[in-house]
């Protein structure tokens, strides 16, 4: 081999030797985030369902064959509505015969007040007129009989003429003042009157209780009757929601209800309507907990309910808990020497969102001049993937996420893709990108 060949063996290898103790030498990379003043919000997700503050179940009060239904399911009634009729031909029947009775009371008590007066006067007259007859011939029969002209025993008859018309004009005076507005027959007659008007008012309430109305304006949520159908009373033939403010309700798990307080928003979706979301707000929260779900129910106002609403419609609620207008956040990944606890299990409302460590306290492992570093951190507002750091940490540290060197050794800060749109968008901009990523 000539000697140029071994000078260009020897500087190759002098070079390889420089390029191995070049790559020996290299800090080793680790994932990191420059940290930046930005919003964090927390929420919870769950699901809840439409539910209206009443709803009433309709039905019949009679017994009776179904002849016609009004309404569907689905359709908007009024107060007063009529849902369904009932066949009244027997009603119709007993109702003319109420009125022909009172019809009849009514005549007799005017027969009584008219001519029964009438005749009643002049029957007093009668009497009066006969008496008074009787009376005069008594008189002259006893001085008749005591000069001698007649008999004692024409004075007996005559005496006993007069006993009769006295007793015929106490019977006509007694039959007159039974006729009067305080007499008995009168009052009889009027007993007679209100217990036929009593009978056409029963008559027309069993009449009526034929047709079935909407007892106040609503939708129909079900409907379980058909024309044709024997209907008895006691069993529910509509199911109407009442129209009144939509309210939305919740189970939520109660390990979160330290989180939630009545006032809070809401965004609401449907999951047929995806793309229509609307706003909510916490009306109450139940004082019970459902001891069998670990649960409590949540219920929320809607202002501006939208159209496509049903009753016990399934929908996604997300609630604003906690916000903060511009925080230093990190990711919960980025924590060390604190025990961060895990977000709870879907419960029954739905999956909730938060996770809480365990302490307000941890360590974080920076990159301060291309080498770790180990810092103390105090944390405020916590979620299910970020944490608030309040004090330890200033805007522009780089924070290593995720496995790294041990503090002290050196390290080569690796920017991900959410780390780089954090320090190169604008502070809107990265607010905006890190609640979303992590303020949840």
């Amino acid at each position: 081999m000539s000697r140029r060949a071994w000078w260009i063996l020897g500087v190759a290898a002098f070079l390889l030797a420089g390029a191995f103790a070049a790559l020996k030498l290299r800090a080793p990379a680790a994932a990191a985030l420059v940290v930046q003043a930005a919003p964090l919000v927390r929420t919870l997700q769950f699901s809840a369902r439409v539910a209206t503050p009443s709803r009433v179940d309709v039905g019949a009060t009679v017994t009776g064959r179904v002849a016609r239904v009004q309404v569907r399911e689905g359709a908007q009634v009024q107060s007063g509505a009529v849902l369904l009729e009932l066949e009244d031909a027997e009603g119709r029947a007993a109702l003319a015969q109420a009125l022909a009775g009172e019809q009849q009371a009514a005549a007799r008590l005017a027969g009584l007040r008219s001519t029964g007066r009438s005749t009643a006067q002049a029957g007093v007259a009668q009497a009066d007129s006969v008496l008074l007859g009787a009376q005069t011939e008594l008189r002259r029969t006893q001085e008749l009989v005591q000069r001698g002209f007649l008999s004692p025993a024409r004075l007996d008859e005559v005496q006993r003429a007069v006993s009769v018309a006295q007793a015929q004009q106490a019977a006509a005076r007694a039959q007159a003042g039974a006729i009067e507005e305080r007499g008995t027959d009168v009052q009889q007659a009027q007993a007679q009157q209100a217990l036929a008007q009593a009978t056409t008012q029963a008559a027309r309430a069993r009449l009526a209780q034929t047709v079935v109305t909407a007892p106040a304006a609503g939708r129909v949520l079900s409907r379980s009757v058909e024309p044709g159908q024997i209907v008895q009373p006691g069993r529910a033939l509509f199911t109407l929601a009442l129209t009144g403010p939509v309210q939305l309700v919740a189970p939520v798990d109660e390990r979160f209800l330290q989180q939630l307080q009545p006032g809070q928003t809401a965004q609401v979706r449907a999951d047929a309507f995806p793309d229509q979301r609307f706003a909510a707000q916490v009306l109450s929260i139940s004082p019970l907990v459902d001891a069998q779900r670990g649960a409590v129910e949540v219920k929320f106002s809607v202002a501006m309910a939208p159209a496509f609403l049903r009753e016990d419609m399934t929908l996604s609620v997300e609630v604003e808990t906690a916000r903060r207008a511009s925080a230093l956040v990190v990711p919960l990944a980025a924590l060390r020497g604190a025990a961060v606890g895990a977000a709870g299990a879907a419960g029954a409302a739905g999956a909730a969102r938060p996770g809480t460590p365990a302490s307000d306290s941890a360590t974080l492992w920076l990159a301060v001049d291309g080498q770790v570093q180990a810092r103390s951190v105090k944390l405020g507002l916590r979620t299910l993937d970020a944490a608030e750091v309040l004090q330890g940490l200033a805007a522009g540290d780089t924070v290593l996420l995720g496995p790294a060197p041990d503090p002290g050794s050196r390290v080569r800060p690796s920017m991900p893709a959410a780390a780089a749109l954090a320090t190169t968008s604008g502070g809107g901009n990265a607010g905006a990108a890190m609640s979303n990523a992590m303020g949840r």
